[in-house]
Order: C-alpha cells, then sequence, then structure tokens
C-alpha cells in the first residue's frame, strides 16, 4: 500500500519520534528558508531543520480537479424541498407514513406525523431537464452544471456527530477533517497562504465546534486557518504598530534559531516543529492575506452579481467571492459554512427558515459558479454544495421537519463531474436512500480520487494502524458522476 509515511515493524518509540526520524531524509528545511523566499533572512536558513508541510505534493495520478470549494449549508437542508422532487409525497400529504416504510426511529416517533408535501413546485430545468425547486430561482439558471447525489446517507440524527462525519469520516471528534487530508496529500500551491482555510458563518459557530476543520492526529500545520473578510482577516497577525518590518525579522530569526536547538535537544519534537511552520506562515500572511480579502480590487459587476450591497446576500456574497479570490491565488481547498447554530435547521417552519436561507445564499452561489467559468478555473475546480443531513418527509410540529440522515442530497459541480445529471434515489416519500446509494466514505472517496489520490493509499500511521479518511470499511469511488 501507497503511504505518505512509512510505517516499521520494529518501530520504537513515539510515533513523533518515528516520523521525524524517517522523515528527515526528505530533505529538512529551514524555517527562515521560508522567509528567505522574500529575500529577507538568509543567515538563519543554514540553521534550520524544519520541513515544509505546505509543500507541494504529487498526486498519486493524473488529478480531474486540482482546488476544492466547499459550500457547507449548515443544519441540514430538506432535500425533497430542493434538489430530490417527490410527487408521491406531494399526492400523500396529511396522511401518515405508510406501514410498507417500516419503523423509523429518531429522537422522536415521528411515523404518526402527517407527512409534509413539498413546500415549492420542481420544474424541469435547462436543456437536461433537471428538477430544481423554485426555493433556488439562481441556481436552477445553472441545472445544466449541476450534478446532484440524490442517495447519500450517513450514520447519525445529531448534528454535531453528522458535521463529524461529513467533515472527517466518523461520527466522532477528533479525526482529521477532509481538507487537512487534501492539506497533507497535496499541499499548497501558494506558500505565503495555508493549504486549508474555512471562512466561518459569522452569525454563530458550528454544531460540534471547530474539531469540524481540525487536524485530528495530523501534524497542526493541516489544520483549517480561519479566516474573516475586512481588513483583519485573521485576528492578532500584524504586528503592533511599534514593531517595524527589521526588528520582526531579527526576532524571527532568532526565535528560529532558539526553537531549532531547543527541538534538536528533544529529538526534533514534531509539536514544536509545527508550531514552527505556523509562526513562518504567519509572517508570510501579514502581506499576502490582506491583499487576498481585499474585495474592493473586484469590478462593481463582480460584486454586484455575487448580491454585495444587497441587505440578504451581502454577508454571504461576499465570502464567496473571498472563496475565489483564494483558489485562484493558490489555496488547495476552501470551505465556506452557511448557517449558525440553527442554519437549515427547520424544525419548526421549512418555509420560514428556508425562505430566508435560500435567499441568502442562491444568488452568491450561483454567481460563484459563472465566476469560475468566465475565469478559467471551472475545468479543475470541484464545487461541493450541502448539509450534515436531510429532513424527513413526515412533519414536525405542523410546518417543520426533522433530522433525516438516511436520504439526502449533495451538490456538486466543476468541469471534473457530469452536469445537468442526478444520481441514484431515495424512496417514493424521500425517507431513506434507496438507489445509487453514496455514504459517507463513498462521497469522500469520491472526492480524493477526483483530485488525484487514491483513498486506500492516503494514510497517516497513528497509534500502530495506517489510517485513512476513508476508515477501514470499503468505500467506493462513485465513477458513474465523472465527466
Amino acid at each position: 500500500m501507497l503511504s505518505r509515511t512509512p510505517t516499521s515493524a520494529n518501530l520504537v518509540g513515539s510515533r513523533r519520534e518515528f516520523l521525524s526520524r524517517t522523515g528527515g531524509g526528505m530533505g529538512a528545511i529551514a524555517a527562515a528558508w521560508l522567509l528567505q523566499q522574500d529575500g529577507m533572512v538568509a543567515k538563519a536558513a543554514a540553521t534550520s531543520t524544519v520541513a515544509n508541510p505546505n509543500a507541494v505534493k504529487p498526486s498519486h495520478f493524473a488529478p480531474r480537479a486540482r482546488r476544492v470549494i466547499y459550500l457547507f449549508m449548515h443544519g441540514g437542508p430538506s432535500h425533497v424541498d430542493l434538489f430530490d422532487p417527490k410527487p408521491e409525497l406531494d399526492r400523500l400529504g396529511g396522511e401518515t407514513l405508510p406501514e410498507s416504510f417500516g419503523e423509523v426511529m429518531t429522537r422522536r416517533r415521528v411515523k404518526a406525523n402527517p407527512l409534509l408535501p413539498p413546500l415549492r413546485k420542481f420544474r424541469q430545468r435547462g436543456a437536461s431537464g433537471l428538477e430544481v425547486s423554485e426555493f433556488l430561482p439562481h441556481m436552477a439558471e445553472l441545472a445544466d452544471d449541476l450534478c446532484v447525489l440524490r442517495g447519500c446517507h450517513g450514520d447519525s440524527v445529531n448534528h454535531p456527530q453528522s458535521v463529524y462525519q461529513m467533515n472527517s469520516g466518523s461520527i466522532l471528534m477528533g479525526k482529521p477533517s477532509v481538507g487537512s487530508w487534501v492539506s497533507y496529500g497535496l499541499g499548497s500551491e501558494n506558500q505565503d497562504m495555508p493549504a486549508f482555510v474555512v471562512l466561518p458563518d459569522p452569525g454563530g459557530g458550528v454544531k460540534g465546534g471547530p474539531p469540524a476543520w481540525g487536524s485530528g492526529y495530523l501534524p497542526a500545520s493541516y489544520q483549517g486557518t480561519t479566516m474573516r473578510s475586512g481588513k483583519a482577516p485573521l485576528l492578532n497577525l500584524a504586528p503592533p504598530a511599534a514593531v517595524g518590518t527589521d526588528d520582526q525579522l531579527a526576532m524571527l530569526a532568532l526565535l528560529e534559531q532558539e526553537n531549532a536547538r531547543h527541538r534538536q535537544r528533544r529529538d526534533n519534537d514534531d509539536e514544536l516543529g509545527a508550531r514552527m511552520n505556523t509562526y513562518e506562515l504567519a509572517y508570510r500572511m501579514q502581506t499576502a492575506a490582506p491583499k487576498l480579502v481585499d474585495i474592493d480590487q473586484e469590478p462593481e459587476y463582480i460584486r454586484k452579481q455575487y448580491g454585495i450591497g444587497q441587505a440578504e446576500t451581502d454577508e454571504f456574497g461576499t465570502r464567496c467571492l473571498l472563496a475565489r479570490r483564494l483558489i485562484e491565488s493558490g489555496v488547495r481547498f476552501v470551505q465556506l459554512y452557511a448557517g449558525n447554530t440553527v442554519g437549515w435547521d427547520a424544525h419548526e417552519n421549512v418555509e420560514k427558515n428556508h425562505t430566508q436561507m435560500c435567499r441568502r445564499t442562491d444568488q452568491p452561489v450561483a454567481a460563484l459558479l459563472r465566476d469560475l467559468k468566465q475565469r478559467g478555473l471551472w475545468d479543475d475546480t470541484l464545487v461541493i454544495w450541502g448539509g450534515e443531513f436531510g429532513r424527513m418527509p413526515m412533519s414536525e410540529q405542523g410546518k417543520g421537519r426533522d433530522h433525516n440522515p438516511w436520504g439526502y442530497s449533495i451538490v456538486l459541480a466543476g468541469g471534473a463531474v457530469r452536469g445537468g445529471f442526478s444520481y441514484g434515489a431515495t424512496d417514493p416519500v424521500g425517507l431513506r436512500a434507496v438507489e445509487g446509494k453514496v455514504h459517507v466514505r463513498d462521497f469522500h472517496a469520491t472526492l480524493l480520487h477526483i483530485l488525484g489520490m487514491d483513498h486506500e493509499a492516503l494514510t497517516y500511521f497513528h497509534n500502530g494502524l495506517d489510517e485513512r479518511l476513508t476508515g477501514t470499511i470499503e468505500a467506493n469511488v462513485v465513477r458513474d458522476i465523472l465527466a
């Protein structure tokens, strides 16, 4: 099995010692050498022993895409109201779930709740005839570019566990996120920026918290770096006003020298190495990040397309535009969260909730897809739209829907996948995936395949095991959706 990190049957000492010893032959690169790329710290270069975790690494085979924008619709959007038309659910609206569907177990016994018909009409769109709900008029205009996975399913009805699973492949907290795996496997095409950037919803945190984009047992260098719009994209990034460039460089050079000595005395401790790389990257980002988040550089018509300046779309539109600027600059994996701790979680009133969330996100998402095309980024960028699960066909509190991990939709777009295409299906009322079933691990295997990585070969040695994103259960690449 191919692996990014070699293994040994006679492993002695900790994993970190093992990785440090075996990784040394790959060519340790000075921490200050990274600064030297700016032409400023030549003297420090001779003393460093820290390899660059952000360096570009070869894929296992030719990739179909080089980068990813993951639009995470936090809270669980309703597939039966957005991308999965169900005429039978419309016909049975108001009735209870037929006995033929079997027992349904969730946090509540919802089987007795009446079925809630789709709240908006579905219409065939574009030349492909792909059906999209009237909730999403802007994305519907791009139906011929959308690839809808209608048979997705996961393993938990709860938000945190499902957020973790969609992001890390496991319902347990503490596993590496998919963005971290991509960062670890491929590195960044821009050495002044991290490979994995996260743009959280400013309205509040995600259920499950930052571990959703954490690096787990991978080195800390691969965790997602959170950014925001405005003149200060990262808090505490800029040095105090009284500290000049020369002073800062001198301090960094001295710090690197002392850290190198400290690390050598502790057998090249990986934790310290990761922190040293973080300091170096932060220094370079002081110049690169503010330029990237300055959307005033964009033409007015582009900002208008994203809905920037309009009350409902300004915030999410700004982050979608930032995502395009980030991947265009060489960032490998950008993840946007749409929805605070409530988000798409429509327990009480789907109509009210989804009207608000669709108005906020629909136009910016469509603008992003169009922008990728016009800037020549479409063919090698994968865009993902989806949440942690879908919603039940039965009603909750009369007008709402409960969580549904047994059948939901994920939408893909970009040159790597078939446009105007749907794959898989849920049952006649949208409760469970029944055809073309795509488990979360299949979804992750497919994502890695599109990026040129074999999910079985992308491994990391941890606690005596070659760990991987897709775990130990069989995972399959969904090849039928590939362009």
